[in-house]
């Protein structure tokens, strides 16, 4: 089965679709995060899992966060993704990957409206979906130069043992560990980076 284990549903006002893995491996259904509140609660009550994937659902959450804003300028965008950072923060308290994407858009966002001044919020929302974009086709090559880097030692027969969420299920690619599995296989062509 080849899936996508989280992606962005749609352009600005989009929406982030992920696997509930609370269901698994009982029933496979997707959920659909359309608000902060909803994300918070996925990320808290372990709908998505594994570090790099929460750190992808982060860098949308951002987005998510900016969805309603009409006006107020720059200024009141980063006040309102600030705060939207913060209360994501708190969902899961030691996920290193979900602090490194929520740091990586508040500083690309201030960024922006240092170097664009002028910009309107239609611009900064745009710039941030491409970096949250960026985010997750950076995970997706990471976990395939993994892949590509470690099928030499994965010899016929053999197996990797790992301690955690290391698969397809905890990044937006193929996954960590596993990755060299599906390169000795040839099985990650199915995962497009």
């Amino acid at each position: 089965m080849v899936f996508e284990t989280l992606e962005w549903v749609g352009g600005g006002d989009g929406y982030l679709e992920m696997i509930d893995q609370r269901l698994l491996p009982g029933e496979f259904r997707k959920i659909q995060c359309a608000d902060v509140e909803s994300l918070y609660d996925a990320i808290k009550t372990l709908a998505v899992r594994g570090a790099p994937a929460i750190g992808v659902a982060a860098g949308y959450g951002v987005c998510i966060a900016m969805k309603g804003l009409r006006g107020g300028g720059l200024s009141a965008a980063l006040r309102r993704l600030e705060k939207a950072a913060e209360f994501l923060a708190g969902s899961r308290p030691t996920a290193v990957n979900l602090f490194w994407a929520l740091d990586r858009m508040k500083t690309f966002a201030r960024r922006f409206a240092a170097e664009n001044p002028g910009a309107d919020l239609p611009a900064l929302k745009e710039a941030l979906l491409a970096e949250a974009h960026s985010i997750c086709r950076q995970d997706k090559e990471m976990c395939k130069a993994i892949g590509r880097h470690g099928e030499r030692f994965v010899k016929e027969g053999a197996g990797v043992l790992t301690h955690c969420n290391a698969g397809a299920l905890a990044t937006a690619g193929q996954g960590t560990a596993l990755s060299p599995m599906y390169e000795a296989h040839g099985m990650g062509r199915r995962f497009c980076v």
